[in-house]
Protein backbone atom coordinates (compact mmCIF):
# COMPACT_ATOMS: atom_id res chain seq x y z
CA UNK A 1 0.00 0.00 0.00
CA UNK A 2 1.41 3.18 -1.47
CA UNK A 3 -0.19 5.98 1.17
CA UNK A 4 0.73 3.17 4.04
CA UNK A 5 4.87 3.61 3.11
CA UNK A 6 4.55 6.84 2.97
CA UNK A 7 2.99 8.15 6.31
CA UNK A 8 4.87 5.09 8.01
CA UNK A 9 7.98 7.11 7.52
CA UNK A 10 8.98 8.23 10.99
CA UNK A 11 11.47 10.53 11.85
CA UNK A 12 12.33 8.39 14.84
CA UNK A 13 14.41 4.93 14.54
CA UNK A 14 13.32 2.86 16.90
CA UNK A 15 11.28 -0.52 16.42
CA UNK A 16 7.35 0.53 16.96
CA UNK A 17 5.10 -1.50 18.84
CA UNK A 18 1.31 -1.34 19.10
CA UNK A 19 1.60 -0.21 22.99
CA UNK A 20 3.78 2.59 22.14
CA UNK A 21 3.38 6.24 20.86
CA UNK A 22 4.36 6.59 17.44
CA UNK A 23 5.67 9.44 15.53
CA UNK A 24 4.40 10.42 12.50
CA UNK A 25 6.93 11.53 9.81
CA UNK A 26 6.79 15.61 9.23
CA UNK A 27 5.40 14.94 5.47
CA UNK A 28 2.12 13.49 7.22
CA UNK A 29 1.92 16.71 9.46
CA UNK A 30 2.62 18.71 6.73
CA UNK A 31 0.14 17.56 4.76
CA UNK A 32 -2.61 17.43 7.15
CA UNK A 33 -1.86 21.09 7.70
CA UNK A 34 -1.90 21.98 4.50
CA UNK A 35 -5.15 19.92 4.07
CA UNK A 36 -6.62 22.10 7.16
CA UNK A 37 -5.87 24.99 5.42
CA UNK A 38 -7.48 24.65 2.36
CA UNK A 39 -10.56 23.42 4.11
CA UNK A 40 -10.52 26.26 6.80
CA UNK A 41 -10.54 28.50 3.54
CA UNK A 42 -13.36 27.20 2.48
CA UNK A 43 -15.21 26.71 5.33
CA UNK A 44 -14.74 30.41 6.13
CA UNK A 45 -16.58 31.22 2.11
CA UNK A 46 -19.03 29.14 3.20
CA UNK A 47 -19.94 30.78 6.64
CA UNK A 48 -19.50 34.10 5.30
CA UNK A 49 -21.82 33.43 2.13
CA UNK A 50 -24.29 32.21 4.95
CA UNK A 51 -26.96 30.81 2.14
CA UNK A 52 -26.19 27.28 2.02
CA UNK A 53 -27.05 26.76 6.06
CA UNK A 54 -30.23 29.09 5.85
CA UNK A 55 -31.13 27.08 2.57
CA UNK A 56 -30.52 23.96 4.44
CA UNK A 57 -32.11 24.78 7.94
CA UNK A 58 -34.97 26.01 6.33
CA UNK A 59 -35.53 22.87 4.55
CA UNK A 60 -36.13 21.46 8.66
CA UNK A 61 -38.29 25.12 9.33
CA UNK A 62 -42.26 25.35 9.10
CA UNK A 63 -42.55 29.37 8.43
CA UNK A 64 -46.48 28.47 9.03
CA UNK A 65 -45.92 27.38 12.77
CA UNK A 66 -42.39 29.51 13.03
CA UNK A 67 -40.39 26.59 14.40
CA UNK A 68 -38.60 23.93 13.82
CA UNK A 69 -40.52 20.65 13.73
CA UNK A 70 -37.68 18.23 14.94
CA UNK A 71 -36.94 20.35 17.76
CA UNK A 72 -38.55 17.91 20.33
CA UNK A 73 -37.79 14.98 18.14
CA UNK A 74 -37.36 11.72 20.96
CA UNK A 75 -35.51 10.14 18.27
CA UNK A 76 -33.13 13.47 17.79
CA UNK A 77 -33.09 14.23 21.62
CA UNK A 78 -32.76 11.19 23.24
CA UNK A 79 -31.08 9.21 20.71
CA UNK A 80 -28.86 11.26 18.74
CA UNK A 81 -28.44 13.75 21.09
CA UNK A 82 -27.93 12.00 24.30
CA UNK A 83 -27.41 8.12 23.93
CA UNK A 84 -24.49 8.40 20.92
CA UNK A 85 -22.67 11.16 23.02
CA UNK A 86 -22.67 8.72 26.19
CA UNK A 87 -21.49 5.49 24.40
CA UNK A 88 -18.96 7.35 22.44
CA UNK A 89 -17.82 8.94 25.86
CA UNK A 90 -18.04 5.48 28.13
CA UNK A 91 -15.90 4.15 25.43
CA UNK A 92 -13.38 6.65 25.30
CA UNK A 93 -13.80 5.94 29.33
CA UNK A 94 -13.19 2.36 28.77
CA UNK A 95 -9.97 2.62 26.78
CA UNK A 96 -8.34 5.06 29.19
CA UNK A 97 -8.70 2.26 32.28
CA UNK A 98 -7.68 -0.59 29.48
CA UNK A 99 -4.77 1.65 29.15
CA UNK A 100 -3.79 2.49 32.64
CA UNK A 101 -4.72 -1.47 33.41
CA UNK A 102 -1.91 -2.93 30.47
CA UNK A 103 0.17 0.25 30.96
CA UNK A 104 -0.66 0.64 27.23
CA UNK A 105 0.60 4.48 26.63
CA UNK A 106 -0.76 4.38 23.05
CA UNK A 107 -4.40 3.90 24.83
CA UNK A 108 -3.75 6.46 27.11
CA UNK A 109 -2.96 9.19 25.12
CA UNK A 110 -5.78 8.29 22.34
CA UNK A 111 -8.00 8.03 25.12
CA UNK A 112 -7.29 11.99 26.39
CA UNK A 113 -7.53 12.76 22.57
CA UNK A 114 -11.48 11.48 22.75
CA UNK A 115 -11.87 14.22 25.42
CA UNK A 116 -9.55 17.19 23.73
CA UNK A 117 -11.38 17.58 21.09
CA UNK A 118 -14.82 18.53 22.17
CA UNK A 119 -12.78 20.21 25.26
CA UNK A 120 -11.57 22.76 22.39
CA UNK A 121 -14.86 23.19 20.63
CA UNK A 122 -17.16 23.38 24.11
CA UNK A 123 -14.53 26.34 24.75
CA UNK A 124 -14.78 28.30 21.46
CA UNK A 125 -18.58 27.67 21.63
CA UNK A 126 -18.48 29.44 25.10
CA UNK A 127 -16.75 32.51 24.04
CA UNK A 128 -19.02 32.75 21.07
CA UNK A 129 -21.22 35.33 19.87
CA UNK A 130 -23.25 33.29 17.15
CA UNK A 131 -26.73 32.16 18.22
CA UNK A 132 -28.27 29.10 16.97
CA UNK A 133 -30.69 28.81 14.47
CA UNK A 134 -34.25 28.57 16.56
CA UNK A 135 -32.45 31.65 18.24
CA UNK A 136 -32.62 33.69 15.45
CA UNK A 137 -35.39 36.30 13.91
CA UNK A 138 -35.48 34.60 10.58
CA UNK A 139 -36.55 31.18 12.14
CA UNK A 140 -39.20 32.59 15.05
CA UNK A 141 -36.66 33.65 17.44
CA UNK A 142 -35.44 37.52 18.17
CA UNK A 143 -31.76 37.08 17.59
CA UNK A 144 -29.85 38.23 14.54
CA UNK A 145 -27.42 36.39 12.46
CA UNK A 146 -24.37 37.84 11.36
CA UNK A 147 -21.36 36.14 9.26
CA UNK A 148 -18.27 34.54 10.49
CA UNK A 149 -15.70 37.09 11.21
CA UNK A 150 -18.11 39.83 10.69
CA UNK A 151 -18.99 42.45 13.34
CA UNK A 152 -21.38 41.47 16.10
CA UNK A 153 -24.55 43.16 16.23
CA UNK A 154 -26.43 44.60 19.19
CA UNK A 155 -29.29 41.96 19.00
CA UNK A 156 -27.06 38.95 18.16
CA UNK A 157 -28.96 37.14 21.34
CA UNK A 158 -27.65 34.48 23.65
CA UNK A 159 -24.81 33.40 21.63
CA UNK A 160 -22.78 30.33 22.68
CA UNK A 161 -23.95 28.04 19.16
CA UNK A 162 -20.30 28.01 17.66
CA UNK A 163 -18.93 25.47 16.51
CA UNK A 164 -21.20 22.66 16.92
CA UNK A 165 -20.55 21.05 20.40
CA UNK A 166 -22.20 17.88 19.93
CA UNK A 167 -20.66 17.42 16.53
CA UNK A 168 -17.95 17.27 18.28
CA UNK A 169 -18.00 14.14 19.87
CA UNK A 170 -18.84 12.12 17.04
CA UNK A 171 -15.60 13.68 15.42
CA UNK A 172 -13.64 12.60 18.72
CA UNK A 173 -13.93 9.15 16.90
CA UNK A 174 -11.15 10.47 14.83
CA UNK A 175 -8.71 9.86 17.56
CA UNK A 176 -9.00 6.13 16.75
CA UNK A 177 -7.07 6.08 14.09
CA UNK A 178 -3.82 7.22 15.94
CA UNK A 179 -4.89 4.20 17.86
CA UNK A 180 -4.33 1.52 14.67
CA UNK A 181 -1.62 3.43 12.99
CA UNK A 182 0.52 1.90 11.40
CA UNK A 183 -0.03 -1.61 12.66
CA UNK A 184 -3.16 -1.86 11.17
CA UNK A 185 -3.28 0.71 8.28
CA UNK A 186 -7.01 -0.09 6.97
CA UNK A 187 -8.62 -0.11 10.21
CA UNK A 188 -7.08 3.09 11.32
CA UNK A 189 -8.55 4.74 7.73
CA UNK A 190 -11.78 3.09 8.36
CA UNK A 191 -11.70 4.68 11.93
CA UNK A 192 -11.04 8.33 10.27
CA UNK A 193 -14.04 7.63 8.13
CA UNK A 194 -15.91 6.48 10.56
CA UNK A 195 -15.37 9.70 12.76
CA UNK A 196 -16.29 11.99 10.20
CA UNK A 197 -19.29 9.78 9.45
CA UNK A 198 -20.42 9.95 12.77
CA UNK A 199 -19.76 13.41 13.46
CA UNK A 200 -21.84 14.79 10.06
CA UNK A 201 -24.61 12.67 11.27
CA UNK A 202 -24.91 13.61 14.77
CA UNK A 203 -24.45 17.10 14.02
CA UNK A 204 -27.06 17.08 10.79
CA UNK A 205 -29.82 15.80 13.40
CA UNK A 206 -28.65 19.30 15.52
CA UNK A 207 -29.43 20.69 12.03
CA UNK A 208 -32.98 19.29 11.58
CA UNK A 209 -33.81 20.51 15.38
CA UNK A 210 -32.69 24.25 14.88
CA UNK A 211 -29.78 23.94 17.45
CA UNK A 212 -27.07 24.84 14.85
CA UNK A 213 -26.27 25.71 11.14
CA UNK A 214 -24.51 22.70 9.02
CA UNK A 215 -21.12 24.93 8.72
CA UNK A 216 -21.47 24.61 12.67
CA UNK A 217 -20.30 20.83 12.35
CA UNK A 218 -17.93 21.32 9.75
CA UNK A 219 -15.88 23.37 11.97
CA UNK A 220 -16.36 21.45 14.74
CA UNK A 221 -14.94 18.64 12.76
CA UNK A 222 -12.16 21.27 12.12
CA UNK A 223 -11.34 21.79 15.26
CA UNK A 224 -11.04 18.91 16.95
CA UNK A 225 -8.93 17.12 13.96
CA UNK A 226 -6.39 19.70 14.13
CA UNK A 227 -6.80 19.39 18.19
CA UNK A 228 -5.65 16.36 17.65
CA UNK A 229 -3.27 16.52 15.34
CA UNK A 230 -1.13 18.68 17.26
CA UNK A 231 -1.50 17.16 20.74
CA UNK A 232 -0.03 13.35 19.01
CA UNK A 233 2.53 15.93 17.33
CA UNK A 234 3.64 17.27 20.49
CA UNK A 235 3.47 14.04 22.85
CA UNK A 236 5.28 12.16 20.11
CA UNK A 237 7.59 14.46 19.85
CA UNK A 238 8.54 14.60 23.48
CA UNK A 239 8.23 10.97 23.76
CA UNK A 240 10.87 10.43 21.32
CA UNK A 241 13.11 13.42 22.52
CA UNK A 242 13.29 10.99 25.90
CA UNK A 243 13.90 7.63 24.41
CA UNK A 244 16.86 9.33 22.32
CA UNK A 245 18.07 10.87 25.36
CA UNK A 246 18.24 7.66 27.20
CA UNK A 247 19.08 5.80 24.68
CA UNK A 248 22.45 8.21 23.94
CA UNK A 249 23.25 8.24 28.10
CA UNK A 250 22.71 4.72 27.96
CA UNK A 251 26.03 4.42 26.05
Amino acid sequence: MQLSSKLNTSTTCYRNRSGTIYSFSTRFYAINLILLAILAALFIYFSRDEQLDIAISQYWFDPLTQRFPWQHSRWLDVINHRIAKDVIIAGAVLLLFQGIRTRNARQMLVALLFGLGPLVVGIIKAHSAHSCPWDLAMFGGKALSFPLLGSVPAGSGPGGCFPGGHASSGFAVMALFFLWWPEHPRRALLALSAGVTLGLLMGFGQVMRGAHFFSHNLWAGWWVWLAQLLTVAGISFWVNKTRIAKRDGSD
